[in-house]
């Protein structure tokens, strides 16, 4: 289910799961040498980009998006260093991910000429990322996360972590919670 002026760029790189829903103005871009990749029942908001690489000179590497992940309006998702988000994720308006950090050690000369480091991000499966979060280049968010609104994620987050605030920090972990693979056992007592 498509928007209106939703535009795929190097089409040959992206790859499709089943049912796609993106909103008005998407733009998809496979530029890069591990492409996109889009899981089953994804849905993208509206005027978001999902751009694995801005660069033709330096392509970026990959971003796939798992299974049932939903990402609200005006999200901005780059691919540099690899972008991976996991099954079942939702996440917020705004949303914006920075695989890539630009060299400036140089005073001498231009920031744009100095080159980018990349290490990826990775957010594991059934996190909940609030809306206006930024997350920042070498970050690893842990399966079953919760990052506050506003908040910018520029340190790697265990897994179960509540976490906030410029920087973000945990503020607390979620109680330990069955997954959908391991079904929850109960013993009876005897009457």
């Amino acid at each position: 289910m498509l928007g209106r002026g939703v535009r795929f760029q190097y089409l040959a790189r992206i790859r499709f799961g089943q049912w796609l829903k993106a909103g008005d103005g998407v733009r998809f871009s496979g530029l890069g040498t591990g492409g996109l990749t889009l899981g089953d029942r994804v849905s993208i908001g509206a005027f978001s980009q999902v751009i694995v690489s801005t660069s033709l000179a330096e392509p970026g590497q990959f971003i796939r998006l798992g299974h049932r992940v939903g990402i609200g309006e005006f999200a901005y998702l780059g691919g540099g260093g690899g972008l991976s988000i996991g099954d079942d994720c939702i996440i917020g308006q705004y949303f914006s991910c920075h695989p890539e950090n630009h060299l400036h050690g140089d005073p001498d000369q231009l920031i744009r000429l100095q080159g980018v480091t990349r290490q990826g991000i990775s957010i594991g499966a059934n996190c909940w990322i609030g809306s206006k979060v930024t997350v920042l280049d070498g970050v690893s968010i842990g399966a079953g996360s919760v990052v506050a609104a506003g908040a910018v994620v520029t340190r790697s987050v265990p897994a179960g972590s509540v976490v906030a605030g410029v920087p973000a920090r945990i503020i607390k972990r979620r109680a330990a919670l069955p997954t959908p693979q391991a079904p929850l056992t109960v013993a009876l007592a005897a009457a």
